[in-house]
């Protein structure tokens, strides 16, 4: 259950990175920091698995992804509001630390991967 996780604020945008490796098919992991704002976009790229879940949420456990992120595939997914990415959603509003929890439908996976997370 491996997650590195690396905070950045790049003027009025955090970064947040989460290099995840699955270990016995899962991994979690939640910032040290909190967040309050808008989530800008959501990359996942990185992964060499097909069939996993990924779960990113608030400290109130609201899903910031809006249950997008239950049919994973190796190819990543760009979830973006204002970027034109390959799924959208209504923004996002964060109050508080981050939790990734990515699962892989095998259970035995020990694939990685890398969430990042643009928040305004």
């Amino acid at each position: 259950m491996a997650i590195v996780i690396t905070e950045k604020t790049h003027l009025t945008v955090k970064k947040v990175t989460f290099d995840w490796t699955l270990v016995a098919g899962v991994a979690a992991g939640t910032t040290t920091k909190t967040y309050d704002g808008e989530v800008l976009r959501v990359c996942c790229k990185d992964c060499f698995s097909t069939g996993y879940v990924l779960l990113l949420q608030d400290s109130d456990k609201f899903d910031l992804l809006g249950g997008q992120g239950a049919t994973m595939t190796s190819s990543g997914k760009d979830f973006g509001t204002s970027t034109g990415g390959s799924k959208t959603y209504p923004l996002s509003v964060v109050s508080g630390a981050l939790t990734l929890d990515v699962e892989s439908g095998y259970g035995f996976d020990e694939s990685v991967g890398k969430t990042i997370v643009y928040i305004r």
